[in-house]
């Protein structure tokens, strides 16, 4: 879910080999999310043997626990399984991030575009939702209008994705950009890169053409409403539109259309008076990516592509 932009760029075609690796995790059954969420069951070492437990806050090493708020219905990177578990991308890393903190993370669900009104009322300790980092978010500035709504978050960046643009299989409509979309009906998630995207889009259509973005809470409803055939096309981040072209009706349902777009940094988002938080999941993210833990991890989600060296903290722009 990614976020605000200020710039385009087209991401490497090679990103497109991401797919393949979706498949494996394809068998995973795509599930709406409800106000029933189960928590993550991220199990970790004790707090008393794990090897950065002593960089975390007090609090929450005494809890055992960090709160998680996610958006848990964008598969592959958190959703909900058969069983009703929450599974994906980031869970894993979670549970990753988990070992050397000695703590469990727990995955509360919520929609997207209020997470970090839920981190700033302290109802979650960290926002972890396949969501961008970027200056509107450091500063807390709304981009339709440009000012400043909230304290703003830090950021601690785990991955690097871009934007895609899908259809129904067989039905492109002759859509091969965003500026394609022009007189089209498009089917986005609320808050997400994808609407922003579009509603910049839309100022550059000629002849009346504009194009109608449809929001929805999650992206799931976005998938919906394409697949019934009241949206041209959806948009949502690569791994996620890929994941969906290849799992959604065994992948008889969608096509990518075009190249991914805007690739910026995924964060975990942490408020900015908690910097031991913030410094001790960013030692615990470079600890799992030095592991080689985390190259198993983005493997099994087919996410590799968008790897990174090194966590960094407010490094997306």
């Amino acid at each position: 879910m990614t976020a605000r932009f200020t710039r385009r760029t087209t991401a490497p075609h090679t990103r497109l080999a991401a797919v393949g690796a979706i498949a494996v995790a394809g068998a995973l059954v795509l599930t709406g999310c409800g106000d029933q969420t189960k928590k993550a069951d991220s199990s970790s070492a004790s707090t008393s043997t794990a090897p950065l437990a002593s960089k975390l806050p007090s609090s929450i090493r005494s809890a055992g626990v960090v709160k998680v708020g996610s958006d848990i219905a964008y598969a592959p990177v958190e959703f909900k399984d058969n069983s009703g578990n929450v599974v994906g991308l980031d869970p894993d890393l979670a549970a990753a991030m988990g070992k050397q903190l000695g703590v469990k993370f727990e995955f509360e669900n919520g929609t997207f575009d209020a997470l970090l009104t839920g981190l700033r009322s302290d109802r979650y300790d960290i926002a972890m939702s396949a969501m961008t980092d970027n200056k509107n978010r450091q500063e807390g500035i709304d981009g339709d209008t440009g000012k400043k709504v909230g304290e703003g978050v830090d950021f601690v960046d785990y991955l690097t994705a871009g934007v895609s643009i899908y259809t129904r299989k067989g039905d492109t409509g002759n859509i091969a950009s965003w500026s394609d979309l022009c007189g089209k009906k498009l089917a986005v998630e609320r808050g997400t890169v994808s609407e922003d995207l579009a509603k910049s889009e839309t100022k550059k259509c000629t002849g009346g053409k504009k194009i109608t973005i449809e929001p929805f809470d999650d992206d799931q409803q976005a998938q919906t409403r394409l697949r019934s055939g009241g949206a041209d096309a959806a948009s949502s981040d690569f791994p996620v539109a890929a994941y969906a072209v290849k799992t959604s009706g065994g992948g008889k349902d969608f096509q990518l259309v075009g190249d991914q777009v805007e690739a910026a940094p995924y964060g975990i988002a942490v408020a900015k008076s908690n910097t031991q938080l913030r410094d001790a999941l960013q030692a615990a993210m470079d600890a799992v990516i030095k592991s080689g833990e985390y190259q198993k991890i983005l493997t099994k989600w087919g996410a590799e592509d968008g790897a990174v060296k090194s966590s960094v903290i407010n490094g997306g722009k």
